[in-house]
């Protein structure tokens, strides 16, 4: 075994890589004592994170999910304010909340496809919430789809109250509370886009060993960029300033002195990871995105790596929700982009006359 050392923005990771290695490092040894060294649960932890992923990664290429894709129902549940699951929502629900109970790290598990948290273990030291498979509508297109994130400590002053209680509270934690958090991206290649509160990593699944691999260490987003991602058809329906803002930056009239270019694929995690990339803000402006599920953790990730997360108005991770399922707005990208959006003002949609697509 020859030993290496390598640093990566602020950290300096030490890892003993045998002579047929290329130097990349696993999340395991990127999170274990050679490493950031986040302790020993969350390793444990992440590893199942990992085998789920790569169940969900397969399950969303193999041609059986041709049926598993198509909507059961579809549309919203209106009384809950949760979108239908689809059949390959809830495996994927399964297979995370599967993975979850057999680390033994997990006390509650808070998804966006369940009514409820559901409550794991007593002892165990994290929570757990996750949109178990984002863009899922996309499946039978092909076009990539992922599954967002985000883990907190159990609140152990909770501990004598009743389990549907505690569970709840557990789950309704402020972003600011975040321990880790991440997406994953199911697309040509499989990558975990993780933080664990210094600094944004990008881990490729090399299909070779099994293993996720560093390949984006230290990712900063662009202080600008020159992409905005959002529907456009909704155009009419968004509010004056809105308008506004996207009326300058296509024409070059903004801050940034050249003309925007629009790119958008709806399917959240997807569009985030190019913007991650290359900067510019990805956003839907109206009351559609869960704070809990996807606006905490990716907002958590966006600011890991220098950029920022609004609902138009506010600091995501400095809202606290007060239900499982809240929506609101959600801006992420380029520090530069959020903060010119949000001196337009008026920029969440108030106007919602219901979408078939």
């Amino acid at each position: 075994m020859a030993s290496s050392s390598t640093s990566f923005g602020r950290f300096k990771m030490n890892s003993k890589l045998d002579n047929n290695s290329d130097g990349f490092l696993t999340i395991s040894e990127y999170a274990g004592k050679g490493g950031v060294d986040v302790g020993d649960d969350l390793v444990v932890l992440f590893s199942h994170l990992e085998y789920a992923f790569k169940r969900i990664a397969a399950l969303v290429a193999s041609p059986a999910n041709s049926s598993l894709g198509r909507t059961s129902g579809g549309g919203e549940d209106v009384s809950s304010g949760r979108d239908k699951p689809k059949p390959l929502d809830t495996v994927s629900n399964e297979i995370i909340l599967s993975s979850l109970r057999k680390s033994g790290k997990v006390a509650v598990m808070a998804s966006e496809e369940d009514d409820a948290p559901t409550w794991i273990a007593d002892d165990a030291p994290f929570v757990v919430v996750t949109d178990p498979l984002d863009g899922s509508r996309n499946i039978d297109a092909s076009i990539p789809t992922g599954t967002i994130f985000g883990i907190y400590n159990r609140l152990v002053e909770l501990d004598s109250l009743p389990v549907d209680e505690k569970a709840m509270l557990n789950s309704l934690q402020s972003g600011s509370r975040l321990i880790a958090a991440g997406y994953v991206l199911y697309s040509s290649a499989t990558i975990i886009c993780t933080t664990f509160g210094s600094g944004s990593h990008a881990f490729t699944l090399d299909h070779s060993t099994g293993d996720f691999v560093l390949t984006h260490p230290n990712i900063k987003i662009p202080p600008r960029g020159q992409i905005y991602s959002v529907n456009d058809a909704r155009y009419f329906d968004w509010p004056e300033g809105l308008r506004r803002y996207i009326d300058t930056i296509r024409q070059g009239k903004g801050k940034f002195p050249k003309k925007y270019s629009a790119r958008y694929i709806c399917s959240l995690v997807a569009d985030l990871h190019r913007t991650l990339m290359y900067g510019g803000v990805a956003m839907n402006p109206r009351d559609h995105l869960r704070l809990v599920y996807e606006a905490n953790p990716l907002s958590f990730v966006v600011e890991q790596a220098g950029g920022k997360g609004s609902d138009g108005k506010n600091r995501i991770l400095s809202i606290q929700p007060v239900k499982l399922h809240q929506r609101l707005p959600l801006f992420l990208g380029s520090p530069d982009d959020i903060e010119e959006l949000e001196s337009y003002g008026d920029v969440q949609q108030t106007v919602n006359p219901g979408y078939d697509v």
